[in-house]
């Protein structure tokens, strides 16, 4: 508590003079290239409940651009676009752990300093109860900024997609210390959730100090929100829960015209099938061993890619399923 109260304090401070760090490559800029030997490990898996276009206009549909595939490992020419409020809870093999200076970095893809889009950002120990950084915008909330408006990096703190593509923004976990049910030195799960950019009462997003977040918006097309392009640990400790050796997975046939084996050798595990834009398709608990093999009969799918993820304690695995008929 006291830590959150002296942060309090120092964000109020900072809403005075109105100055946080700058764009990449400019003295006293937090940006963290991706090519920075400080990253120890990526995101393994993404799971993803994409928004809409335009949260204004659902007629359109969410966005579009991306899977749950695309912001896996070190950052590429691949992202997914969240959209309106959209979000991507991702794990990793590690633990991520509360260290000295920065513990992560989240990357977005923007083409330059100012066109910045903006999201929250998370993490859990449990991958039930997630708790939010604290997060800062002193930019104006009088007047929209458009689709392809701009925004001043210094005047954003503590939100994703404060710097151009190939710099993360970085986050220190010891800001959360205190906060309840809360294990920094075991963190399983860091969760993005694009900003809503408009000024609406009905639709906007605020910072911790209730300020309306104002960015680029709407933008009504597939490549909505905020654009994820990967996670990075720098602080990362040994694999999660069970050694990979101890919990192997076999799945067959693959591709599949609608019956499935998953041969493994723990018991007491969940199965999840999704579609690549992360819609959850199926879930089943397997609480027997069942000789080691499980059938799942798959046929309500139809032609095309998913993605089947499998748990035990902190440990998934997670692969590409083709169902071709």
């Amino acid at each position: 508590m006291k830590n959150l109260l002296l942060l309090s304090t120092l964000l109020s401070s900072l809403y005075v003079g109105g100055q946080f760090a700058p764009p990449a490559g400019q003295v006293g800029s937090s940006a963290l290239h991706e090519d920075s030997s400080s990253f120890n490990a990526w995101a393994s898996s993404c799971v993803l409940h994409l928004g809409w276009q335009n949260i204004a206009d659902t007629t359109l549909g969410k966005a579009a651009v991306g899977d749950s595939l695309s912001p896996i490992g070190k950052p590429s020419n691949t992202v997914v676009s969240l959209g309106d409020g959209g979000i991507a809870t991702l794990q990793f093999g590690q633990y991520l752990y509360d260290g000295p200076g920065w513990d992560f970095a989240v990357f977005e893809n923007s083409f330059q300093d100012d066109f910045l889009e903006l999201a929250f950002v998370e993490v859990s120990s449990d991958g039930i109860n997630f708790h939010r950084f604290q997060a800062a915008s002193l930019t104006q909330d009088t007047q929209q900024i458009g689709p392809f408006g701009l925004l001043d990096a210094t005047k954003i703190n503590n939100l994703a997609g404060k710097y151009r593509g190939g710099f993360g923004t970085p986050f220190d976990l010891s800001e959360l210390s205190g906060a309840a049910g809360l294990d920094l030195q075991k963190i399983t799960h860091v969760r993005v959730i694009d900003v809503v950019g408009s000024i609406l009462n009905a639709y906007a997003s605020s910072d911790t100090a209730d300020h309306k977040i104002n960015d680029p918006w709407p933008t009504a097309f597939a490549s909505s929100g905020f654009d994820l392009a990967g996670v990075g640990l720098i602080h990362a400790s040994s694999k999660v829960g069970l050694k990979e050796q101890d919990f192997n997975v076999g799945v067959y046939p693959n591709p599949s015209s609608g019956n499935i084996n998953i041969t493994f050798t723990e018991s007491n595990f969940s199965i999840q099938i999704y579609s690549l834009t992360g819609k959850l398709l199926l879930e089943k608990v397997v609480s027997k061993n069942l000789n080691n093999t499980y059938p799942l009969d798959i046929n309500f799918l139809s032609n095309g890619q998913y993605v089947l993820v499998l748990n035990h304690n902190n440990t998934q695995h997670q692969q590409l399923l083709s169902i071709v008929k």
